[in-house]
Order: structure tokens, then C-alpha cells, then sequence
């Protein structure tokens, strides 16, 4: 049975994360909520239905958690044309396909924003399937957007995460699948590996052989072949 390898969009395989950290500070301040850019992104890469609470507290989100969002769409709908990919994020798509691997594009973003990714990459004939927002009810750090990402491809066998914050990697988790952690989403070596990964590199580059050398992809695709509790 092919591996699985579910990757993360947002800061691992496109930079977004602080075009969503302004995005989100801007509509809050819209909502009177004044929160630094840092403390933001702090929580980037965790679900936007999440983020309103963690940030302004559960009272601001049943209050105006749907406006805050919607006001955050807005302003992230006028800066993704300038989001470019990450370096070796369609190489590392590539390679993987060569492979035989089953890719899924595991993303909490919205569907028109997802669409804007796969085109960016030129991912759509090259993935397996791909999720957004609208298939789960809870994003990261829960996993059930890991979980139907692997549904997605009737996973068996073995499988493994790519993604960028520590959202990621405590969704892969609680899904029990090993994460792979990147350092293009602004955090730390030390903090992805306090969540929970198993290796983290500078960025996807590092894990095709067109990035780092050659043998980079086989320490990659290792991690497929080894027990979780190893």
C-alpha cells in the first residue's frame, strides 16, 4: 500500500502566515480589539474558528466571532495576490507523486482560498485530494482535519504530516500520525519539537533531493517506514 503524506499549506507549502497575522489584527481592530502582530501570530495556523477565543476570549467570539471573521476574509481577500510559494514546494509535490506517494493538501483555509493555492502551486493534477474549512466542524489543533485528510484517500499503511506550527503538529497528534516540522512558518526549532515533532527542517526545500542534496527525500520518506512508538 502507497504511504500517505499529508502537507500542510499555509506557512509549509505557501508563505502566508503573517499576511493572516495582519489580516486578523486588522479585523479585530475593526471590532475595537486591539491585540499585537506577534501575539497573532503566535496562534496562526490554528482554525479561524478557534482563533477569536484564544485571542479576545470566548465572550468576544459569541459576541463577534462570525463578524470578526468575516472582516478578516476581507482583508486577507486583498493581499493573497501577493502570496508566493515557499521555495521547494512544488518540487517537494513533484517528487513525492514520482514516488508513489498518496498526497493530501490538508488546509483549514476556505474553498476559494484552497483554489487559489492548488492554481499557485499547480498542484491540482499532482495531489491525490486536498481539504479545506468546510469539511470538518473543528480545525487544529484538533484532528479532524487530519483525520479526514486520510479519510479522503481511504488511507491504510503508513503516514505522515508536514506542516509549519505547533497547530499542526498537536493535530497530527491527537491523530496519532508522526509530524515533519518546517521552520517557514516563524516557529522555532524548539517549540515544534516541545509539540510533539519528530525532525524539523528549514523549510520543504530540504525534503526534496532538488533542495538539500541528494538523500534528503530518503530520510523523508524513512520516517514513513517507522512505527510511531519508535
Amino acid at each position: 500500500m502507497a504511504p500517505t503524506v499529508i502537507l500542510d499549506v499555509d506557512g509549509t507549502l505557501v508563505d502566508t502566515n503573517y499576511h493572516h497575522a495582519l489580516a486578523w489584527q486588522r479585523a479585530l481592530l475593526a471590532h475595537e480589539h486591539v491585540v499585537p502582530a506577534w501575539r497573532i501570530h503566535r496562534h496562526i495556523g490554528m482554525g479561524g474558528d478557534q482563533i477569536v477565543a484564544a485571542l479576545v476570549g470566548d465572550d468576544v467570539e459569541r459576541a463577534e466571532g462570525d463578524a470578526i471573521r468575516e472582516a478578516e476574509g476581507e482583508v486577507y481577500a486583498e493581499l493573497i495576490g501577493e502570496v508566493r510559494p515557499i521555495d521547494g514546494a512544488r518540487e517537494l509535490i513533484a517528487e513525492l507523486a514520482e514516488q508513489s506517494c498518496r498526497v493530501v493538501l490538508a488546509s483549514s483555509a476556505k474553498r476559494e482560498e484552497v483554489d487559489h493555492y492548488l492554481d499557485l502551486l499547480g498542484a491540482r493534477d499532482r495531489v491525490d485530494e486536498w481539504t479545506s474549512s468546510a469539511d470538518v466542524e473543528r480545525t487544529k489543533p484538533a484532528p479532524d482535519l487530519v483525520q479526514v485528510a486520510l479519510e479522503k484517500v481511504e488511507h491504510e499503511g503508513s503516514a505522515l504530516m508536514v506542516g509549519d506550527s505547533v497547530w499542526d503538529v498537536r493535530a497530527a497528534c491527537a491523530a496519532e500520525l508522526r509530524t515533519l516540522a518546517v521552520l517557514t512558518g516563524g516557529f522555532s526549532a524548539a517549540e515544534l519539537r516541545e509539540a510533539g515533532a519528530a525532525e524539523v527542517v528549514e523549510s520543504v526545500a530540504e525534503l526534496c533531493s532538488a533542495g538539500a542534496g541528494d538523500g534528503a527525500l530518503e530520510l523523508f520518506l524513512a520516517h514513513l517506514r517507522t512505527p510511531l512508538d519508535a
